[in-house]
């Protein structure tokens, strides 16, 4: 059996692939060893994971997943990996060269990921040719769900937003501001919390304020990421993660105020994925 894994911090995909069997599909909580302790994660491998499997052989992993970015990572997460399917050929990737090769197959391109964190590189049809860090959502990862959350929990608190904006919100949720520090700074996974009130954002898009706040999000993903790239204006630029996929209008008007080409936006990459691997 092939497992692949399309890996995030929100949730993560898998895809069980037998001979002659059509995919199988589960889905279990995010995992990014950049926010979460080991001991998380292999919680979640354990007693998610393993289930699923039951007393299957798996022969090959593929895992792309948020956070896997360094060779000491991916190592401890192939590790990972196999103490709890057993299996002992193990690849471990980032999920941007997922995202790449389900975006652009073999022919070259930009392949950028807007979901809880966001990312890009230039592919060149089979490796990573560059790529500008996204530095994590406190330094970085303009465009991304975490980000904007954090935009609009900042703009809500300091009384940035119209009236009506803000009476919504507190209607919504019943937060205040030490909610807020405690969920931010004292306990785990503050972006995928941040990333939570995208749905609320969504409902509001039609308000010029927060489509202005969404676009300018995008605007600077463009600016401080994609624009670094070379003749990242000739290059299509790709996308997939559910902030591109359902705020694909925004992204478009940010795209084309700076003569950027959308060539495609998908909210899923695992199908792509499973082609790439057949």
């Amino acid at each position: 059996m092939l497992l692949i894994a399309d890996s995030g911090s929100t949730k993560t995909r898998w895809a069980c692939m037998t001979q002659g069997s059509k995919p199988e599909i589960f889905v279990t909580p995010g995992i990014n060893p950049v926010t979460m302790k080991y001991a998380q994660i292999a919680e979640i491998l354990d007693e998610q994971l393993a289930p699923q499997i039951g007393n299957r052989t798996v022969d090959e992993i593929y895992f792309y997943g948020a956070g896997c970015g360094s060779e000491k990572i991916c190592g401890e997460m192939a590790d990972m990996l196999s103490h709890s399917t057993g299996s002992k050929n193990v690849s471990v990737h980032s999920d941007l060269l997922g995202a790449a090769r389900a975006l652009c197959g073999h022919s070259a391109g930009i392949a950028c990921i807007l979901g809880t964190g966001s990312n890009s590189c230039l592919f060149n049809g089979s490796e990573i040719a560059e790529q500008v860090s996204p530095l994590g959502f406190i330094l970085g990862d303009e465009g991304s769900g975490a980000v904007i959350g954090r935009r609009l929990i900042g703009n809500i608190f300091k009384h940035q937003l119209p009236k009506e904006i803000t009476e919504s919100f507190h209607r919504t949720y019943n937060l205040g501001i030490a909610d807020i520090i405690e969920r931010v700074y004292r306990q785990p996974k503050p972006n995928t919390f941040l990333a939570s009130f995208m749905p609320f954002v969504s409902r509001h898009i039609t308000h010029p304020a927060i489509e202005a706040m969404v676009v300018e999000q995008f605007t600077q993903f463009f600016k401080r990421n994609v624009m670094n790239y070379s003749n990242a204006q000739m290059q299509p630029v790709h996308f997939t993660g559910s902030v591109a996929y359902h705020f694909s209008a925004q992204l478009h008007k940010a795209a084309e105020s700076l003569s950027l080409t959308i060539a495609s936006i998908i909210a899923d990459p695992l199908p792509q994925l499973l082609n790439y691997h057949e």
